[in-house]
């Protein structure tokens, strides 16, 4: 499952959930708007900033990652994108930084260079397992932790939220969102199921709904194998770029490619 893509679908459609997650009840998530931020002359790119939606001198930019997969420099390429983009956005004054990791076996022992920030007030780290209390009071929370959720588990738990949304929430817009976030999720976790087996599965009597999260989830899956054969083929052709002269970072401009990608793909051809 694509746990970043379903992440920043969620918190595109629906920002009340990222402030859900990081505790913080005193924002109003219509104020924010959730983009991505190409880095000007860089080959990095930040795929989750919350920026405000108008602009202001006291409200803070947040940059969120969703770390689903160990990476050993993972903060070194989180930090430097960071204070890349501060330094290209002389207007920002206040920034947050979030990571989202599954648990901590998945934050990096890499930290010591980052150890006052990351000890700081100015960066929080979330490890979905670890909710415990916020989920078991908060349903959105709980709907998130069912991407977590293993899955022998995935659809019960899935019924069990459903019912929950429809016994506890009186407005059926909400009520709405919150179904269409389980299914959603378990569209990922099941790309194998058809939309009315889950559909069974989950005791759902109507449709699902032919939303544009879902129809662009469903898009996703039929091309998730072309999109994993154009990857093979750009790597696959930057040992012949980096041959021609070109440096590792116009190689990772002419290919939308990130730089640890083109050091491993150039690195796999020497060894």
């Amino acid at each position: 499952m694509r746990t970043d893509k379903i992440f920043y679908s969620l918190f595109q459609a629906f920002p009340s959930i990222f402030f859900d997650i990081i505790g913080d009840t005193t924002i109003n998530p219509n104020t924010y708007e959730f983009v991505s931020i190409e880095l000007k002359e860089t080959a990095f790119r930040i795929d989750g900033v919350f920026v405000p939606a108008t602009e202001t001198t006291n409200q803070p930019v947040y940059f969120v990652e969703v770390q689903f997969q160990l990476d050993s420099n993972f903060y070194r390429r989180f930090f430097a994108e960071i204070f890349l983009y501060l330094r290209q956005n002389t207007s920002v004054k206040f920034w947050r930084a979030v990571v989202i990791y599954p648990n901590q076996n998945f934050d990096p022992d890499d930290q010591q260079p980052y150890q006052l920030l990351l000890e700081s007030p100015q960066v929080q780290r979330i490890y979905l397992d670890e909710l415990g209390t916020a989920a078991e009071n908060s349903l959105q929370l709980a709907v998130v932790q069912l991407i977590i959720e293993r899955e022998e588990t995935a659809v019960d738990r899935g019924r069990e939220l459903i019912l929950r949304a429809r016994q506890q929430l009186t407005d059926e817009a909400t009520r709405t969102q919150i179904v269409e976030l389980i299914e959603t999720i378990l569209l990922y976790k099941f790309t194998q199921l058809s939309r009315e087996e889950l559909a069974a599965m989950l005791g759902i009597d109507d449709e699902f709904r032919k939303t544009r999260m879902y129809q662009s989830i469903k898009e996703e899956g039929k091309e998730e194998g072309l999109e994993e054969g154009k990857l093979q083929a750009k790597l696959e052709a930057v040992p012949r770029l980096l041959a021609l002269g070109l440096s590792v970072e116009q190689v990772a401009r002419t290919l939308d490619l990130r730089l640890e990608q083109v050091q491993q793909a150039a690195q796999n051809q020497s060894s």
